[in-house]
Formats: structure tokens, C-alpha cells, sequence
């Protein structure tokens, strides 16, 4: 689509557009307990604001309140305290907008098998009362690639295909934000690529895209914006990059062209490892730099080295180093971070 043609199409594209796409202050929400089960606190004043354009990554384990947040915004459940406004509109004061300006793509996948692709486009458009005239069903469909399965049973469509149907049915109301709830959980490394292709592509014509997922390896390559949410509260929010820089924490290895016994007494005031033979690791803070001095303690050690490697610090370590605490009191497992390790391997 050309970006004239998006522009007039998409409402996050006009000038008045508001600063924040959506904007809660102090959201609460308590459960009642039953019987002698105590009331859970789902979410406790949490307060985010999600820049206009963003493409913004809500992070946290199972549990952590992502979910609760994405169905009070989707007016699904209601708030127990504070406000939350999506476009500008309020969720309370302005329901029939606000629901209006958003797109829900759930984890499941809730198609009906007995329609095609551009018969569910129109039923879906039809539920929010867009008028037939200015429905963009084909549009829709050659802008998720779907142009050639539009005639399809819903029931014969692979389920990459499905998972492209589901983004476009969340977009027949031209919402100019869409909610992406761990899309690509259980799919595989295709499919996830081709739909970060999709969504890229809806962001880079305006719209905002508030992402869940455990995958924080595509967090971090996806999001500029990241929220981590932990037993209902937000522990951190901030650039992809400033997060990062939290940690400040880099390895250098360094493989050897002979067998090392032990670490060199010239070596001994560096943080380091060896953990094979021929192989070194040092840990060091980037903000020291203190790679020069490696290197000429190296060498004047005497150590011949073949190959050198440094790795960077990700966003699983500090999704780890700010979770560990509270998992380790409740005694449950960070599945999150393992998510992220499957996806790498």
C-alpha cells in the first residue's frame, strides 16, 4: 500500500493524533477470593504510557498480570481502581470508542472453520458496524498475504495462514492500535518470522503494536519500548536499549593454540574463566573498556591465541536478574527465560 494511501487510511496517521496510544494510571485489579481462598491482587497501581507509533513489548512470566492488563483494555474485565485511556479515549467515560480504537489478536486461535477468509473479514467488520462502502477486506487480505486464500475454508488454511487470518480480522475496524497476546506461542520458526514480517509492516504505516510474549529473543529484536511486569506490578519499563545497559556485562573469550592448566598469576586480576584447556572467558563491565588491558595481559603472559569472541548481555538475563527474587520466594520456574532459550536452540 502506498504511504499516501496509508495515511488517509490509518487514523494513527493524522495530526491530531493523541501523544500516547494508550495510557493507564494506577490499574488495579483484585479478584475475590472464594470461600477460604484469599483475593488475588492481579494487578496493583501499574501505570504505562505507550507512545503513539511504538512498537511496545509487555513482558513478564505466567501469572504476572499481562493478560488481566490486555482484557481491561479490551473491556473485557473490569478495572478494580485507576484509569486507562486507549487513543485518548477512557474506558469507562468513552466505551464505545475506545474499543473502537483497538485490535485484539488472541492466543487462541478462534476461527470459525466453516467460513472463508473474506466471509469472516466481512462478519467481523459487520460486528463493529463499519458500513459496506467503506470496508477494506481486500485490502486487508493482499496486506497480510492472504489474496489467494480468500475463497478457503478457514478449516483447510494452514496454520500460519490462520495465525495472518487472526491479525486481520483484529484490523477490519482500522483500529489504531492492535494487541498481539503471544502470538507465535507454540509455532514454529517460519511462521514466527512471517508474522514479524506482517507486524513490522502494520507499524511501519502507523499503527501501535502492544506485544506479550515469552520469546523475549523477539521482544528484543521487535520492540523499541519494553514494559516487565512481575505479581502485578511493573518493575521495569524503558528502551530496549537502556534495559539492556542495566546489566553492563560482556564476556571475552579467548581460544588459546596451547593447553592451559591453570590461569595465568598475570590474569589473576581479571574476572576469568577457564573453562576448557584452550579456552578463556573473561567477564568485564563495558562501561570500563577494559578489553585493551586483557589484551596486554595477555600477551605478556605469553598465551598464544587463535580466535576471539565477546557476547553481549540480553534482554533473557535481565528478564532473569528482575524476576529471580520473586520467583525463588514463590518456588516457581521462570518459564519465560526457558521460552527463551528454546527459541534459540
Amino acid at each position: 500500500m502506498p504511504d499516501d494511501q496509508a495515511s488517509a487510511a490509518n487514523p494513527a496517521a493524522k495530526s491530531d493524533a493523541p501523544r500516547y496510544a494508550v495510557e493507564v494510571k494506577g490499574l488495579d485489579k483484585r479478584y475475590a477470593g472464594k470461600g477460604k481462598s484469599a483475593d488475588k491482587h492481579a494487578l496493583i497501581e501499574v501505570d504505562l504510557a505507550i507512545p503513539r507509533g511504538a512498537l511496545f513489548g509487555l513482558l513478564g512470566p505466567n501469572g504476572a498480570g499481562k493478560s488481566t492488563l490486555i482484557n481491561i483494555l479490551a473491556g473485557l474485565v473490569n478495572k478494580s481502581a485507576g484509569s486507562a485511556e486507549i487513543w485518548g479515549y477512557d474506558i469507562d467515560r468513552q466505551p464505545r470508542q475506545s474499543r473502537a480504537a483497538i485490535g485484539v489478536v488472541p492466543q487462541e486461535l478462534n476461527i470459525d472453520p466453516f467460513f472463508t477468509p473474506r466471509e469472516l473479514l466481512e462478519l467481523q467488520a459487520g460486528l463493529y458496524g463499519v458500513p459496506p462502502k467503506e470496508r477494506r477486506t481486500d485490502e486487508i487480505l493482499r496486506a497480510l498475504g492472504l489474496p489467494d486464500r480468500a475463497q478457503a475454508y478457514a478449516r483447510t488454511l494452514a496454520r500460519s495462514t490462520r495465525r495472518r487470518l487472526m491479525v486481520a480480522k483484529a484490523m477490519v475496524h482500522n483500529p489504531p492500535v492492535l494487541v498481539l497476546d503471544e502470538p507465535t506461542a507454540g509455532v514454529d520458526i517460519e511462521l514466527r518470522q512471517q508474522l514479524w514480517q506482517h507486524v513490522r509492516e502494520l507499524n511501519r504505516l502507523g499503527t501501535t503494536v502492544l506485544l506479550t510474549t515469552h520469546y523475549l529473543e523477539e521482544a528484543e529484536e521487535l520492540c523499541d519500548l519494553i514494559a516487565i511486569i512481575n505479581h502485578g506490578r511493573v518493575i521495569a519499563c524503558d528502551t530496549t536499549e537502556a534495559l539492556l545497559k542495566r546489566l553492563d556485562s560482556k564476556d571475552l573469550t579467548l581460544v588459546l593454540g596451547n593447553d592451559l592448566s591453570e590461569i595465568p598469576e598475570a590474569l589473576a586480576k581479571f574476572h576469568v574463566e577457564l573453562p576448557s584447556p584452550r579456552r578463556l572467558v573473561f567477564h568485564y563491565r563495558p562501561s570500563q573498556s577494559p578489553v585493551p588491558e586483557i589484551l596486554r595481559s595477555v600477551t605478556a603472559a605469553g598465551l598464544d591465541v587463535v580466535d576471539m569472541t565477546t557476547e553481549e548481555t540480553d534482554l533473557e538475563d535481565l528478564f532473569l536478574q528482575l524476576t529471580r527474587g520473586a520467583h525463588e520466594q514463590t518456588g516457581a520456574t521462570p518459564s519465560a527465560g526457558k521460552a527463551a532459550q528454546g527459541a534459540r536452540r
